[in-house]
């Protein structure tokens, strides 16, 4: 895992990532790619995690192998683990304290098997490309990731969008008497 110095930051005192972090303190870099980018509904948190200390935004950044990010029930964006399958998916990278890390995780549902953490390789959206670096992302559940690529009919998204996005619906507005993952098997099913 990536820590403080990296590629898409020279190593300076003036770099966003060593103000936000702070000499010493090892952080994790993660990729969003859906509701907790910028302008879209969960983007509160990392805000939140922002004005605390505990989070920084790096950079706009793409995917370096395809991937394919699909809609599943509520128009929640999930990125698949298929590499191969999809598009070269656009986020952007942010910089998470450990504190921090463990908010997202309990947003994504990484203990309730709604997602998984895992690595990814990413390179800074620039027009021909930039360095490349690993880091992680939240990808949907090996367990329904399957069903959601075959019930998207193969179509996937390059960038989850504002278009993407219409329909979203936040999780306080969703059924109280059905768990997440009983959304997903009755989405996938219907």
């Amino acid at each position: 895992m990536a820590h403080i110095i990296h590629p898409f930051f020279p190593s300076s005192h003036n770099s966003p990532l060593k103000m936000a972090a702070g000499a010493g303190h090892s952080h994790s870099l993660i990729f969003t790619y859906g509701t907790l980018k910028r302008g879209f509904s969960n983007h509160s948190l990392i805000q939140d995690l922002t004005a605390a200390g505990d989070a920084a935004f790096i950079t706009a950044c793409r995917t370096a192998a395809h991937f394919p990010l699909v809609s599943g029930p509520y128009r929640v964006p999930f990125l698949l683990n298929f590499p191969g399958a999809g598009h070269r998916v656009s986020g952007e990278l942010y910089a998470v304290s450990a504190a921090a890390l463990r908010r997202l995780d309990e947003l994504e549902g990484t203990d309730r098997g709604h997602y998984e953490r895992l690595p990814i390789e990413i390179e800074a959206a620039a027009p021909d490309g930039g360095e490349r670096m690993w880091v992680e992302a939240y990808f949907a559940h090996r367990r329904y990731a399957a069903a959601l690529w075959r019930k998207s009919g193969g179509r996937a998204y390059r960038e989850y969008t504002k278009k993407e996005a219409i329909g979203y619906v936040r999780r306080k507005d969703r059924p109280l008497n059905q768990s997440f993952l009983e959304q997903i098997e009755l989405f996938v099913s219907s």
